[in-house]
């Protein structure tokens, strides 16, 4: 059986949910979180002055405060659901704007992405 995609009311949600947040935490319009959807997943990107990397995938399980949670690891470039050992996993709620929450722990905002990914290498443990 297919899986079905996000519905297009749930996406509006979500992008509104994204630019609040976005609004209320980012200062300046250097850094944002970018919201994109593939089938059934909701990709949180963020935007640090300039450079895009992945933060974390959410799948939608039919209620927009049930996403199950996965953060991406640059030590192997997949996103894990099985991995809650990072800074900020404590606000994994459920809901989108406690992955961002959880994000921006697990990923600090930097001065440039080097310092983005050598914060990455630390809490991974790669080289």
């Amino acid at each position: 059986m297919k899986t079905k995609g996000i519905q297009k009311e749930i996406k509006e949600k979500v992008e509104s949910i994204v630019s609040q947040f976005n609004e209320k935490t980012f200062k300046k319009n250097d850094c944002y979180y970018v919201a994109r959807f593939n089938g059934k997943f909701l990709y949180l990107d963020r935007n640090d002055y300039g450079k895009i990397g992945p933060i974390c995938r959410l799948t939608y399980n039919g209620k927009m405060n049930d996403w199950d949670f996965a953060i991406f690891k640059w030590s192997r470039e997949i996103y894990d659901p099985d991995e809650w050992m990072f800074p900020g996993a404590k606000h994994i709620d459920g809901t989108v704007e406690g992955a961002m929450k959880a994000g921006l722990e697990a990923y600090p905002l930097s001065e440039g992405f080097g310092d983005l990914l050598s914060n990455m290498s630390k809490i991974f443990g790669f080289k």
